[in-house]
């Protein structure tokens, strides 16, 4: 889908700028070639270098890839803009404003623009996340957990873009806030276990008293997911397939229940199951599920979960862009929300797909939830 919706933007963007140039054909047809293989780079890049998911390319080149697919389609919508304006123009009988906006110099500055605001927001993209900080409040919280700091961590995804450095400064920041618990919600990395060894390794220095708890996202699966399975749990980490673990502070307990991600469908492996993940859990005592996606969330609420951690939204990527991820997962796409009594927290995520690593005004993020009581248990 993507791919034939880059190649509509970029055909668009040949029709409209690169064939009105006034530079011979042997100019034209190259450059209008360029930029249709461009809206292609992921399938030709997956063809010679790695996967779709995973392209195993020197840094520079994915971000000098990723600054001209982004700019091919910040700009083709400006120049849809240009000419939704042209044409009320032109029907309100504007001559004076419809010259204007069929000015030679314009579209291709329309296009110059595009590729300022995407080399921000690739730089951006991968950027060291800053911290944001939140407080949760939890009908029946134990007053041993009031205070309780929970660091939330998603979709880091370790890649040849976000590489064993950048994934380093992210485990420093992280353990410099001292959480009791860090927690990451699916989407850890992309590529091979062979291919990330570099990459990955850092995670193993996240510290916290009661340890590192993680769950599968969506890219987990789309390589090696039972050899990620088992490196991620050599590094040290707990990682919950529709299943929970319990924190205890003397009597009290707090449970933590993870669902696996529904992408597993197409690799046979097991589906999200919430009731199969608080089998056996304490009765009474408050759920935080970690669950990769936020859509499930008002399913989750009726399982009397208290607080959903969530990330896979990536924040939207891009101010505006936001409305569209918001409608593929269930309205949800950054931040707090109340749902039928629970807590969901969307995270905009630390890092994020190489093949789309664009952040314009939707930062990345490191979560640290402080937890407190709400109304006592009944």
């Amino acid at each position: 889908m993507l791919s034939v919706v880059g190649v509509l933007l970029a055909l668009y963007v040949v029709w409209r700028v690169v064939w009105p140039l006034r530079v011979s054909m042997s100019l034209r047809g190259p450059l209008g070639l360029l930029v249709v293989a461009l809206a292609l780079h992921h399938r030709i890049v997956a063809r010679f270098a790695g996967t779709v998911a995973s392209p195993e390319l020197p840094k520079a080149v994915i971000a000098v890839l990723a600054t001209g697919f982004t700019a091919l389609l910040i700009g083709a919508l400006l120049l849809l803009l240009l000419d939704v304006l042209l044409l009320a123009a032109r029907l309100l009988r504007r001559a004076r404003a419809a010259a204007a906006l069929r000015a030679t110099w314009l579209r291709p500055s329309a296009m110059g623009v595009a590729l300022l605001l995407s080399a921000y927001g690739i730089w951006q993209g991968m950027a060291v996340p800053q911290t944001r900080r939140i407080e949760v409040a939890i009908d029946g919280l134990p007053a041993q957990f009031d205070g309780y700091r929970v660091l939330q961590l998603t979709d880091i995804h370790a890649s040849r873009l976000l590489t064993g450095p950048w994934v380093a400064r992210v485990v420093a920041n992280s353990n410099a806030l001292a959480p009791d618990l860090v927690v990451i919600t699916g989407d850890l990395i992309d590529g091979t276990v062979a291919a990330r060894a570099a990459d990955f390794a850092p995670l193993a220095n996240l510290q916290a008293p009661d340890g590192v708890i993680a769950i599968t996202g969506n890219h987990e699966y789309y390589a090696q997911y039972a050899d990620w399975m088992r490196a991620f749990r050599a590094q040290g980490m707990q990682v919950l397939e529709n299943t929970h673990t319990q924190v205890r502070r003397g009597d009290a307990v707090l449970t933590i229940a993870g669902v696996t991600d529904p992408v597993a469908a197409r690799y046979g492996l097991p589906m999200p199951d919430l009731a199969a993940a608080l089998a056996g859990a304490a009765p009474g005592a408050p759920v935080i599920l970690l669950d990769h996606r936020p859509g499930a969330a008002r399913a989750n609420a009726a399982h009397g979960v208290a607080l959903q951690l969530s990330g896979h939204t990536h924040g939207g990527h891009i101010v505006g862009m936001d409305q569209l991820v918001k409608r593929a997962n269930g309205g949800y796409v950054s931040g707090r929300y109340q749902v039928d009594g629970m807590t969901l927290y969307v995270s905009n995520g630390a890092g994020l797909w190489a093949g789309f690593a664009a952040r314009i005004g939707v930062p990345s993020e490191i979560t640290l939830i402080t937890l407190r009581q709400g109304t006592p248990a009944q």
